[in-house]
């Protein structure tokens, strides 16, 4: 039992990786991971540390998706629109 309720705190230091990796490939996708990993481990602090692990994974799958569509449906380009850049970085 002391395992699991330590357990908390790599949830978090995953988030802080996950968001990491997020900037470095950037696509929502990671930071839709590091915000379900960095909920389950703010909830491992309460009732949720006396759940099982596989229970506890299939909470981080179910918040991580419900994180991905969120950032999807707020931060996404309109249906059939395409970023398009005009001009280089670089021109003068």
């Amino acid at each position: 039992m002391a395992t699991v309720i330590t357990l908390w705190w790599v949830w978090i230091a995953a988030a802080f990786v996950l968001g990491i990796l997020e900037m470095v490939l950037p696509g929502f996708i990671f930071l839709g991971f590091a915000i379900g990993a960095a909920l389950v481990g703010l909830a491992m602090l309460g009732p949720l540390a006396l759940l099982s692990p596989a229970a506890i994974l299939l909470i981080f799958a179910a918040l991580s998706l419900v994180a991905w569509l969120l950032l999807r449906r707020f931060f996404s380009l309109p249906q059939g629109q395409v970023k398009t850049f005009d001009h280089d970085i670089n021109d003068g």
